[in-house]
């Protein structure tokens, strides 16, 4: 088998730790410094897809709808919303790190098809919850994969997008009818309580990291109520 080849790494803000890129043949890896090890992997990625397949399903034929996704990642996750969405739409990818949006620039691209490459989108390089504070009916879909689940595991200051505040706060950047969709490695009923304390109406899905095999993988659906309830995939 090849060795691992180091591409890049990265710090994480206020000591978060080292993000580290790597490729093996045609497989890529980026993990965490620590015990946490592999953050993602090119070869698991169907749960990511799946964030922006089940958040995006009402809007298959909006024209001019406004998604936000926190996380870039390996590319997945925005991929698959620019392929759920009208060719008028607009999606912003925000994270916290631009070397990740730099290696997506660079071969790490080549994963998920160079999604930064669509027009459709904007890149916001800092914290997706500075997109997230004092906005109203701004976007149809805010998709979230920015940590192992609702908790901080990479920068603590992400624990705001999960608290009562930072729920509150997407609950009214959403459109009537706009969804939240969060990833998790698990179910967490605790956030699921909060979502709905919130005021979302909320679904909790469950996927497989590959198409019918891998680790289960959970991933939130919470719904602003509104007109466009009647337009929900399911």
């Amino acid at each position: 088998m090849k060795p691992w080849i180091q591409l890049g790494t990265a710090e994480i803000p206020n000591d978060g730790g080292t993000l580290t890129l790597r490729k093996r043949d045609q497989e890529f890896s980026i993990s965490l410094s620590g015990p946490r090890g592999e953050l993602m992997n090119s070869r698991r990625f169907h749960s990511e897809q799946q964030l922006s397949v089940l958040g995006c399903a009402h809007l298959q034929n909006r024209k001019d709808a406004r998604v936000l996704v926190g996380g870039m990642g390996m590319g997945y996750t925005l991929a698959s919303a620019l392929e759920a969405v009208h060719a008028s739409a607009q999606v912003i990818v925000a994270d916290l790190i631009p070397e990740v949006v730099e290696w997506n620039r660079g071969p790490l691209g080549e994963c998920a098809g160079r999604p930064l490459d669509d027009s459709r989108v904007a890149v916001h390089i800092g914290d997706v919850g500075e997109l997230l504070v004092d906005r109203s009916n701004e976007y149809d879909a805010v998709l979230l994969d920015v940590d192992n689940g609702p908790e901080g595991l990479t920068h603590s200051d992400n624990n705001w997008l999960y608290s009562i505040e930072g729920t509150s706060s997407i609950h009214k950047c959403l459109k009537p009818g706009g969804v939240l969709a969060v990833w998790s490695a698990s179910p967490d009923t605790v956030y699921a309580s909060r979502l709905k304390k919130a005021g979302f109406q909320v679904e909790v899905k469950t996927v497989r990291e590959r198409p019918g095999k891998g680790a289960r993988h959970a991933i939130f659906l919470a719904q602003r109520p509104g007109t466009e309830n009647k337009n929900r995939g399911r």
